[in-house]
């Protein structure tokens, strides 16, 4: 495929997105009418025109930027909030936390989100990012440190397909459980197939462990404190002895816990800037934050075809 610089404009009122938009494989989309694959992963229509923007105009991190990526509906709400308190608790007093009046979105940009708005200046003015961009598009994007969250699959399905119901706008077909299914254990959902998404990321923490930290939804809710702190080490910003002992690490994850951010007044009325619409609920991205509510939802025939996926993908 031709780069974004050397396409020329052939016809009058043609961008050079809307060529090469026009030139990629397309599926229906879940949020948008169609996902367009692009390096080997789907993405929406907004998303690929974020990206190109991002590639034209030389995105350009500043100095110490940590970049949160995950796959939708993975624990991302959770992460921004974590890696937001970890990342400025120097400079925090926990009763006028941010937290506390805004949500975690509003705080960590959305890097493909914020590209696509701001096309001709696509960098967020700040250190700490999110998105959920295959590793084959962000590390060419930007050298700098990745944290990625990995969530089982079956729960990653589920939480997507009610996360769908909610935002999908009206003028978009309804799309069943069994479709959405089809589609993501096929691997063109949008932001698919999963467990490539996954492994780029795993495989990049292998090779380069100071650059991109791995992490498991299921054990960060096991053991929340341990991986706090394996965060703030990653981030070169680790607990100090005088921090644990003023029990720092325990009041930043309650903060940031499920429970803590659910029922604050500001996640539970307010709202911000969408991506797929004018304006989202803040409650939209809090349903359960559950391990295993997949079983709930999906039958044996489902969850026993991405287990094999799995297994045979990724070894678990």
């Amino acid at each position: 495929m031709a780069s974004l610089s050397s396409i020329p404009l052939l016809t009058t009122g043609v961008t050079k997105e809307q060529i090469i938009l026009s030139e990629l494989p397309k599926e229906r989309g879940w949020l948008s009418e169609h996902i367009h694959q692009y390096k080997g992963f789907w993405y929406a229509t907004q998303v690929v025109q974020g990206l190109l923007a991002l590639q034209q105009q030389h995105f350009k991190p500043k100095p110490n930027t940590v970049l949160l990526a995950s796959f939708p509906k993975s624990g991302t709400t959770w992460l921004k909030a974590l890696l937001f308190s970890i990342k400025n608790r120097g400079e925090i007093d926990f009763n006028t936390h941010p937290l506390l009046s805004s949500n975690p979105h509003e705080l960590v940009p959305h890097l493909e989100a914020y590209a696509f708005n701001h096309p001709t200046n696509p960098t967020p003015n700040t250190c700490l990012m999110h998105s959920h961009l295959a590793y084959n598009c962000l590390s060419e994007l930007a050298d700098c440190k990745i944290v990625y969250v990995f969530r089982d699959p079956k729960d990653v399905l589920t939480s997507c397909w009610h996360f769908i119901q909610k935002l999908r706008s009206k003028e978009l077909p309804f799309i069943s459980l069994p479709e959405a299914f089809d589609q993501f254990s096929k691997g063109y959902s949008p932001f698919g197939p999963f467990w490539d998404h996954v492994m780029g990321y795993y495989k990049a923490s292998l090779e380069f462990p100071k650059k991109v930290c791995f992490l498991e939804y299921e054990e960060l809710k096991k053991d929340p404190i341990f991986n706090a702190k394996k965060l703030a080490e990653f981030l070169e910003q680790p607990f100090s002895l005088e921090e644990e002992n003023e029990g720092i690490v325990e009041r930043i994850t309650e903060l940031c816990s499920f429970e803590k951010l659910s029922n604050l007044e500001v996640n539970k009325e307010g709202s911000h800037t969408g991506f797929f619409t004018p304006t989202i609920t803040n409650n939209i991205f809090f349903r359960q934050g559950k391990v295993g509510d997949s079983k709930n939802h999906l039958s044996e025939e489902m969850i026993e075809v991405l287990d094999e996926i799995t297994k045979k993908k990724i070894g678990v």
